[in-house]
């Protein structure tokens, strides 16, 4: 019987774009930072990196990216910056698979291997306002400034 990761974060949300609008905005910089992040960095390629600047300036998450296959699917490893980071660079990982639904798109998000409860529930809030931030954004709507 296949082992189930306890820890992993499972998310499905409908967005009203295509793949390929939405995959951009999962990788191209400008388009991150209008609804995710207040700077990012991104070298959208097996082995690339990059670096995402949350809003207030004082969070930081960087990883690598596994496998990009536009516009299906993107997997990166994920964690945050410092020393005291309860989920570290590299510690777990993210995958996206994006399924054409029509005019629509079926996003999956899991987000596995992270290292505790208190991590695992953290990144569920996370996951689950910045989704709906991506929904609104990739439909060409404002979202709103980020409140984190």
């Amino acid at each position: 019987m296949p082992s189930v990761d306890v820890k992993a974060i499972e998310r499905e949300i409908k967005i009203n774009a295509r793949p390929e609008t939405v995959f951009s905005f999962l990788t191209d910089p400008i388009k991150l930072r209008r609804w995710f992040v207040a700077e990012a960095v991104t070298d959208p390629r097996p082995g690339g990196a990059y670096r995402f600047v949350f809003p207030g300036g004082d969070n930081f998450a960087s990883g690598k990216y596994v496998a990009v296959e536009p516009p299906t699917r993107l997997v990166f490893t994920w964690g945050w910056e410092g020393d005291d980071a309860p989920t570290p660079v590299g510690s777990s990982t993210v995958e996206i698979v994006l399924k054409a639904d029509g005019p629509r798109t079926l996003l999956t998000l899991t987000h596995r291997a992270l290292p505790s409860d208190q991590s695992r529930d953290s990144h569920a809030h996370g996951w689950d306002k910045y989704l709906q931030r991506l929904s609104i954004a990739a439909t060409g709507g404002d979202p709103g400034p980020d409140t984190m």
